[in-house]
């Protein structure tokens, strides 16, 4: 094997790896949520950066640039907000979102 060959390897493993981490932070956080624990915000938080961070690593690994990403989610909570979701119209989330985004 050449180090090409190892560097596909390597990478398609860490894709795995990195798909893992996404179930297993989703699957940690649909459990807290299902048994009610209310007092789980800081583990919540943890779980919800655990699924970005690996998202993100994900998306490098599969030839996506961060940048690319980060143009993408602007673009589809600009959409949203035009096509005036129903989180929008309940909550203001997306609104509150994009100034987020737009103050980082």
């Amino acid at each position: 094997m050449d180090k090409r060959d190892l560097d596909i390897i390597k990478n398609l493993r860490t894709i795995e790896w990195l798909k893992g981490e996404i179930l297993s932070s989703v699957a940690s956080l649909y459990k807290i949520l299902a048994d009610g624990e209310y007092d789980a915000k800081e583990d919540i938080e943890d779980l919800i950066a655990n699924v970005i961070l690996s998202s993100l690593l994900l998306s490098k690994r599969l030839g996506v640039d961060y940048e690319d990403v980060g143009s993408s989610l602007l673009d589809k909570v600009k959409l949203n907000l035009i096509e005036e979701h129903k989180i929008e119209q309940w909550h203001g989330d997306l609104s509150e979102l994009l100034e987020f985004l737009m103050s980082s």
